[in-house]
């Protein structure tokens, strides 16, 4: 991403879940093009910090914490209105916070099915719903979706997780045409096996070996290598109402 040289300066982004993962890493790349960056967490507060103290370091663009439930409207609605008090605008949205609810038919109760659609689906939309009076032409909202929505190899614990990136990808797909009426772009990245906290934890050695097999890297992929392809979207002018696999090749 080097080439793209500061291509984010005076550019202003949220990224939601961004204290650790994906969102750190997305947080991180979009710094280091120039980027003020809003890093919001919910209840990690060492994280964040750690996090904060990372992207500062790179002295870049401007960045910080906002402490918000974005599972909730009023989550959704502090945070923006807390970074548009700062900063004026938004032009970059990243609704990366995301639960992992590993549930099959037989298992999943109605508060497991609430809770991981709240975080994974209410937020984001409402996010965007909540940003984007406050979004130029030109603007970007990058969702996160998963390549296990195609892969064939989708076990049938992911039944509720991948219900609710279903409905991301169709969010992105139908929000571009709504959306793109306003000149925001708005896309999704759908990420393989990526190494983060979450994705480790509960996982034996052995089921990780399986688990990189089954890519024809014969690998896990690396949230900074996910964190790329959504500082790319950030700044393409032509890209949108797209899902971008980022998997190594796996589906």
């Amino acid at each position: 991403m080097a080439s793209l040289g500061s291509s984010l300066s005076g550019k202003v982004a949220i990224i939601t879940g961004a204290s650790k993962g994906i969102g750190k890493a997305s947080a991180l790349a979009l710094a280091r093009l120039g980027a003020t960056v809003v890093i919001n967490y919910s209840s990690d507060e060492k994280a964040a910090n750690q996090a904060l103290a990372e992207v500062q370091g790179l002295n870049s663009g401007e960045a910080r914490l906002i402490r918000a439930d974005v599972s909730t409207i009023d989550g959704v609605q502090s945070l923006v209105k807390q970074t548009v008090e700062a900063y004026s605008k938004v032009d970059i949205l990243v609704p990366n916070a995301g639960v992992l609810a590993m549930k099959d038919l037989e298992h999943t109760t109605e508060a497991d099915f609430d809770r991981t659609f709240a975080l994974n689906v209410k937020g984001p939309y409402f996010l965007a719903q909540a940003a984007a009076p406050h979004m130029a032409p030109g603007s970007h909202i990058i969702f996160l979706s998963t390549t296990l929505c195609t892969a064939s190899t989708v076990m049938p614990g992911y039944l509720l997780y991948n219900s609710t990136k279903g409905a991301i990808e169709q969010m992105t797909r139908v929000m571009n045409k709504d959306l793109g009426r306003k000149g925001i772009f708005v896309n999704a990245v759908a990420p393989g096996p990526t190494g983060t906290e979450l994705f480790y934890q509960g996982k034996s050695e052995e089921l990780l070996k399986t688990i990189a097999s089954w890519n024809p890297q014969g690998r896990i992929g690396e949230p900074e290598e996910v964190a790329e392809v959504i500082a790319f979207l950030a700044t393409s002018s032509w890209v949108s109402g797209q899902v971008v696999r980022v998997n190594g090749g796996m589906a």
